[in-house]
């Protein structure tokens, strides 16, 4: 007899919410691919469990982020009907992880490289025999080979020559005085434009074909964009309040970019404030597959040219893309305080209702309307000022996700692509805010539990 569903029905699920519970009925074995409390990781979830189990793009009712009772059973079944797989994939990974010690392999998280490499020789193999290592030995190996010149290191090793460096200056200086900045006038009319193409967003298959994408693409409207920017644009998105770039720079206007000798992720500043190595660190450090990407000195040489580019970017659609996200982070109001306004599009009106159902933004607007200080010591009033200003987080990583693709080569070529980025980097910012919210009560239900029992 099989296992009972470990979801309850009668109600929607958040997918997120039956991954965890169907990863967990899986029992021991799973440990290499969990964390600490037995959830599975984040890179499980999205190097395995979505691709490679899930499979949206061959199961769509599975690609919301909420879940009907038949979708949630679906959804553990497939998981369950993986588990033996899946144990395979963690010996495999326990495997190659120590020969990768023994090769004297640093370079890459091991998780990006091998969890999906894993899922396939467990696919091919099963779990892994006795005379297995042979095999991970091969896949190591090749592996390195293919990521060869793709890396961190590779990339230091790049910017560490001084003739390069010296020639690199000289170009990015060259480049930034040749600039042709634009009147924030001009800029002011493609947002208009943009509200039109987000208007299709929202209607039913407003996004098949919409000549206005096309339109505003061939006729340059994000490099426009990009332009004004360089010259101190101000009042481009109709509110006073708001700075032209929306956050992608702490300056009035972008600097010139450097060449840079380092990076690190807590402490990286505004997309179009970084450096040529800390652009190139954030590329490297999130690509699942290297081999897609050119070595790093193609990589430093094109960046260079990318950097003093209109928006920090070479592709006319993603630089369209991002003057459409602007459009859409300027009318973000997951606490609901505006008024609805005449310039509030299809798009932001549904965008903002989903947010606004978000338990954790509930709270928050109960926090921001309170006339009473956070009795949690602002550690949520800190999250809900987050709410109060979404278009930053939406912008940065709006920006981080069209620059990847750019380096990639990988344009948008029509509406339906474009909205699919801009709709996503809404859910990612959410979910991430979700996240935050729980950790914080988490930290502070453990902190009153310990004055409790003091």
């Amino acid at each position: 007899m099989p296992p009972p569903p470990s979801q309850p029905t009668g109600e929607r699920r958040p997918r997120a919410l039956v991954i965890d519970h169907a990863w967990r009925g899986l029992g021991p074995g799973l440990e290499p691919l969990s964390g600490p409390g037995g959830a599975p990781l984040t890179r499980t979830v999205k190097l395995i469990v979505l691709p490679l189990i899930v499979r949206p793009t061959l199961h769509p009712e599975l690609a919301v982020d909420f879940l009907g009772p038949a979708q949630a059973a679906r959804l553990d079944a497939l998981i369950r009907e993986s588990g033996t797989r899946l144990e395979a994939t963690a010996q495999w990974f326990t495997l190659l992880k120590r020969v990768r010690r023994a090769l004297g392999i640093v370079a890459g998280n091991p998780q990006d490289l091998y969890f999906q490499r894993c899922f396939e020789l467990a696919a091919e193999h099963g779990a892994p025999s006795a005379d297995a290592e042979a095999t991970a030995r091969a896949v190591v190996e090749d592996m390195a080979d293919t990521a060869d010149g793709r890396t961190v290191e590779a990339l230091k090793g790049c910017l560490a020559d001084p003739v390069r460096r010296s020639r690199l200056d000289a170009e990015l200086a060259t480049a930034w005085e040749s600039r042709r900045p634009a009147p924030a006038a001009d800029a002011t009319v493609v947002v208009a434009r943009a509200a039109e193409v987000l208007e299709a967003c929202g209607a039913p298959g407003g996004t098949r074909n919409s000549p206005q994408y096309a339109a505003m693409v061939e006729a340059g409207h994000g490099g426009l964009l990009g332009r004004a920017l360089w010259a101190h644009a101000s009042g481009v998105w109709g509110r006073d309040d708001l700075p032209a770039h929306l956050g992608l720079t702490e300056g009035p206007v972008p600097p010139r970019p450097e060449v840079g000798r380092g990076a690190s992720t807590a402490t990286l500043p505004a997309p179009l404030d970084r450096t040529l190595f800390e652009r190139l660190f954030v590329v490297l450090q999130s690509s699942a597959r290297r081999e897609e990407l050119p070595t790093a000195p193609e990589l430093v040489g094109r960046e260079a040219g990318r950097s003093c580019a209109p928006l920090g970017l070479y592709d006319e659609s993603l630089r369209v893309a991002l003057l459409l996200g602007g459009r859409l982070a300027v009318g973000l109001d997951p606490l609901g305080a505006g008024e609805p306004a005449p310039g509030r599009t299809a798009a932001h009106r549904a965008v903002n209702s989903r947010w606004r159902r978000e338990a954790s933004v509930l709270r928050a607007r109960r926090m921001t309307v309170s006339p009473r200080p956070d009795p949690d010591g602002g550690v949520l009033d800190a999250l809900a000022q987050d709410l109060r200003t979404p278009w930053a987080a939406y912008m940065r990583r709006l920006w981080v996700r069209l620059h990847g693709r750019d380096v990639r080569d990988a344009p948008l070529g029509d509406l339906a692509s474009a909205w699919a980025v801009l709709d996503g980097v809404a859910r990612s910012v959410m979910m991430d805010h979700r996240a935050r919210v729980r950790s914080a009560l988490r930290t502070l239900s453990a902190e009153a539990v310990e004055q409790r029992s003091a």
